[in-house]
């Protein structure tokens, strides 16, 4: 089976208050946790700093993370992601996509308990860890539909 043409993602996970961000490697395999964007009061600096971001990381796509509920459904903070990725799409010269993140905030933290990170240092992380699980999730997807 060949490999799928590599891609560099750079994957968001927009909340309130925080903005965690991940990276893959540059073949598209493998994410990792990057940086935690602290939001401002401006929605419109926040943006800028994602974009920029991206540049610097050369990403070649930018996957944000949808919030849906578990039966499947869009709540508020579905349709705030949403309306973020559309706001950052007119800033950027990449696609921007959406995938599915249900869960992976939970699966952050429970994963930085299980390493031994207490309950501060699991906090200062868990977004940018919840942004590598989504980003690995669309890059498994994305390998696995390429390879089909």
């Amino acid at each position: 089976m060949s490999r799928p043409p590599g891609i560099r993602a750079l994957g968001l996970d927009p909340g309130s208050k925080r903005i965690g961000v991940a990276v893959s490697d540059l073949s598209g395999t493998i994410a990792s946790p990057l940086v935690v964007v602290q939001r401002s009061r401006s929605k419109e600096h926040d943006l800028h700093e994602i974009a920029d971001l991206a540049r610097e990381e050369e990403a070649e796509v930018i996957v944000v993370g949808l919030p849906l509920n578990m039966d499947g459904s869009r709540g508020p903070a579905a349709r705030a992601a949403t309306g973020f990725a559309k706001a950052l799409a007119t800033l950027v010269d990449v696609p921007v996509e959406m995938h599915d993140e249900r869960r992976t905030t939970v699966t952050a933290d429970e994963s930085m308990m299980a390493a031994g990170l207490d309950a501060v240092q699991r906090r200062q992380r868990v977004d940018k860890v919840a942004a590598a699980i989504m980003l690995q999730s669309w890059l498994d997807a994305r390998a696995n539909r390429l390879s089909s």
